[in-house]
């Protein structure tokens, strides 16, 4: 699967994750998932706007991102045992997205390397 493609199914899937957590799998104790959307949704969808220009930069702004929603997960897994799954899948989409940022990265080099060598 080409990392690209890959790295875009992940934002998608942690951005679904906000009202799916909020909303239905484990709402806030005091009730006020809006307040908990309008925290969590606003920074995901953001990259959108860089998404015109290019997918690469989007996905590049998306994964420092998702360095938050990465601790923000194992916060969440860590403190409160009611909202594990979500926090869960939180922190597994993160890994996702920042691993398919260094497999982008590293396929790119690896075919500038075969176009120089084969210039060569």
């Amino acid at each position: 699967m080409n990392p690209l493609r890959l790295g875009l199914c992940a934002w998608a899937l942690l951005t679904l994750l906000q009202p799916a957590w909020y909303l239905w799998l484990a709402p806030p104790a005091n009730g006020n998932a809006t307040l908990a959307l309008l925290l969590t949704l606003p920074p995901l969808l953001l990259p959108l706007l860089a998404l015109r220009s290019s997918a690469q930069r989007a996905l590049l702004w998306v994964g420092i991102l998702a360095l938050f929603y990465f601790c923000h997960g194992i916060v969440a897994a860590w403190t409160y045992p009611t909202t594990r799954v979500p926090a869960v899948l939180e922190i597994l989409f993160c890994v996702v997205l920042i691993a398919t940022l260094g497999w982008n990265v590293r396929r790119s080099r690896q075919k500038q390397r075969l176009d120089a060598d084969q210039s060569a």
